[in-house]
């Protein structure tokens, strides 16, 4: 049977993510220690993949508009079938660290490319379209650190070569996308300088993007910070393990619902309402004491996040036109990433100063403050809702 432009598209996403997660959970952290790299080259092989999204993700939605999308989306799957076997002719820290810079450049590009064309090519049913895709990419992010620790028990070598055939697998599916995928294409290819002033130009546009970031800032001290609580209140790292389980397993089973909600019901309520959510949960972790307590935040906060998310990025979508969504979801994606990345610096830096109640607290009202002025910005007259 053949599959529909749209599940292919879903299946790439899996694997993609599934490639990329597999690479750094957990066999990442242990390969630097096996080249001989201490914390800070740990922390510097670590930080260069989001440093590569954050800097290509903006060029690669302006890109796809401007050249079509299956075409970024087929560059980007060739970097994932080749990136992995970077992976094995390394040999020291800084050769690890360009192998994941590389490797980052795939998924920078093809996760804004994607979501545009996935938006280009449904308009009533978008918000759950664009959650089923993103439920997708978290199936792989769930099974990858399963796979690769099983994997890991033959050694480094076995571990990127597996990740090697799920980027083949990325390549192959990325180059039968038949045409279809580019609905209704523009007639001129807009100035790439123009389509980005236009895109930055859009209040609404920038509001969904401070949103997420918010959002990414939050959960990142979360998921930063949550195994040092844990620990504290004497659970195990597996039971850790689990919680973190459990809430990408919620946030993949419930995108797709909240998004058909926020189809019928609108966008700007929907994400607000789960931003506020996130934000409570994250800054209540310090005053849970239990591991019941520990895991109704952790799941809690999962959901919240789908409830925001799978409205906030279809917000965006409807924000853009089809000759300037690449470059919207590209302003998305690194944006996001920059929230994601900032959130653990600056947690760091308030959990020396007050502990980590401090960091969690951090979270909650940086996000806070993200969501009142979205909601402000949204108040004004031509936002979009």
């Amino acid at each position: 049977m053949r599959l529909s432009p749209f599940r292919m598209l879903c299946a790439a996403g899996l694997l993609a993510i599934l490639s990329s997660t597999m690479s750094k959970n957990p066999v990442l952290p242990l390969f630097a220690a096996h080249l001989g790299a201490g914390p800070q080259g740990i922390g510097l092989v670590g930080a260069v993949s989001p440093l590569a999204g954050v800097l290509i993700s903006i060029p690669g939605g302006l890109l796809s508009d401007a050249f079509g999308r299956r075409r970024m989306l087929a560059l980007s799957a060739l970097v994932f079938a080749s990136a992995p076997f970077a992976y094995l002719l390394v040999d020291g820290v800084w050769g690890l660290a360009l192998a994941r810079f590389y490797h980052g450049l795939a998924t920078g590009i093809f996760l804004p490319v994607a979501m545009a064309a996935v938006a280009d090519a449904h308009q009533q049913d978008r918000g759950e379209k664009m959650g089923a895709f993103s439920s997708a990419t978290l199936a792989g992010r769930f099974i990858a650190p399963l796979l690769g620790g099983l994997a890991l028990g033959l050694g480094f070598d076995a571990v990127y070569v597996l990740c090697g055939v799920a980027g083949i697998g990325v390549f192959l599916i990325s180059w039968r996308l038949p045409a279809l995928v580019e609905k209704s294409p523009p007639r001129q290819r807009p100035p790439l300088l123009q389509s980005l002033r236009e895109t930055l130009a859009s209040r609404s546009i920038l509001a969904g993007c401070v949103l997420e970031a918010g959002i990414l800032f939050a959960y990142g001290i979360f998921e930063t910070f949550l195994p040092l609580v844990s620990l504290e209140r004497g659970n195990p790292a597996w039971v850790t393990g689990a919680l973190f389980s459990a809430q990408v397993l919620a946030v993949a089973l419930t995108k797709p619902f909240f998004g058909r909600l926020s189809d019928r019901a609108g966008r700007t309520g929907q994400m607000l309402t789960g931003a506020a959510l996130t934000a409570l949960c994250c800054a209540a972790v310090p005053w849970v004491s239990n591991l019941a307590g520990l895991a109704v935040l952790a799941v809690g906060l999962g959901l919240a996040l789908s409830v925001a998310t799978s409205a906030s990025q279809a917000f965006v979508a409807d924000a853009s036109t089809r000759e300037h969504r690449g470059a919207a979801m590209g302003l998305l994606g690194s944006i996001m990433d920059i929230g994601h990345s900032t959130g653990p610096l600056l947690g760091g830096m308030a959990a020396a100063l007050a502990g980590s109640a401090g960091a969690f607290v951090l979270g909650g009202t940086v996000l806070a403050a993200c969501a009142a002025g979205v909601f402000r910005a949204t108040r004004q007259p031509g936002a979009a809702t």
